[in-house]
């Protein structure tokens, strides 16, 4: 366990780093085809909040910097929580959310504040490479996290006790996993990673045995492998169709209505010239959902 935790502490550290560098320094965005972008935006917008819908909106605010010379965005994760409670506070423009604010505030905060849905976001179980596994049923799922099942062998795989690596109660990834894939039974708490789909990402490829669950943008790469569940893959075919259940709504909220700089950025991200970005980047289009849901809708 203590190497565990090393390999978190390791990894938080590097990726404050990285993150204060993207805050501060505009990206090399690919400024071909920006014909659709909007100019003469010039001041600053602040916004913070979900990780997993941290680099569709970086995206964004590379696309808008390129023509804008006097615009700036800073783009800082930090989990759902704290971008519903900064949005909230109005220490930001827009707070970033995989939930409902009423999820993880109180009325009258959740009140204030204007729900900008932009995009779906799909959610896999993600294991260690060497684990030996690539799909099991929903019922597996849950007794894994909830601590019933402890070796992988028991589902197929290697003979190796499962580290599961979960995330802290202010993370809407988490509350998207243990509403749709755990159907909100308290998971056993595990080894605690950072808020932060990224940190999280890396952990598990450097940890045998493990598992854990990340937004469909960050599998990117072969350093983790997603679990299907009861055969149906992850992929946006089988979010929009129903068939996978564990998604949710990206939500970018403000407190009152989006004005100025604020609508600027959510009107562009939501604009059908941001779409092909949109699924470029892993995440799914909310024209082509066949299912719905709400703020208090189980499956």
């Amino acid at each position: 366990m203590k190497k565990i935790y090393s390999i978190l502490i390791a990894i938080a550290l590097c990726g404050t780093v990285l993150t204060s560098c993207s805050s501060t320094e505009t990206s090399s965005a690919n400024t071909s085809g920006t014909s659709n972008v909007p100019t003469g935006l010039t001041g600053s917008v602040n916004i913070s909040g979900s990780s997993a819908l941290q680099p569709l909106v970086q995206a964004a605010a590379d696309a808008l910097k390129a023509v804008n010379i006097g615009l700036s965005i800073t783009v800082n994760p930090g989990g759902s929580g704290t971008g519903l409670q900064n949005v909230s506070d109005k220490t930001v423009d827009i707070g970033n959310s995989d939930i409902f604010a009423e999820e993880k505030l109180d009325a009258t905060k959740s009140a204030a504040l204007v729900d900008h849905q932009v995009c779906v976001v799909g959610v896999a179980p993600v294991v260690n490479p060497k684990v030996g596994v690539t799909n099991i049923t929903a019922q597996q799922l849950i007794d894994i996290f909830t601590g019933k099942t402890t070796n992988w062998k028991d589902v197929g795989g290697i003979d190796k006790a499962i580290v599961i690596i979960n995330r802290p109660t202010s993370s809407g990834t988490r509350a998207l996993f243990k509403k749709y894939a755990l159907q909100g039974k308290d998971e056993k708490l595990g080894t605690l990673g950072e808020d932060n789909n990224g940190t999280i990402k890396q952990a598990v490829a450097q940890t045998e045995a493990s598992i854990s669950y990340l937004a469909f943008s960050y599998l990117t790469d072969s350093t983790v492998n997603a679990l299907s569940i009861d055969g149906k893959k992850p992929t946006y075919d089988n979010v929009y169709s129903g068939a996978y259940s564990i998604w949710g709504y990206e939500h970018m909220y403000t407190y009152g209505e989006a004005k100025g700089l604020a609508k600027s950025v959510i009107d562009f991200i939501k604009s059908p010239a941001f779409s092909q970005t949109m699924t470029d980047k892993g995440y799914g289009l909310i024209s082509k959902m066949t299912v719905t849901r709400n703020s208090s809708s189980v499956k």
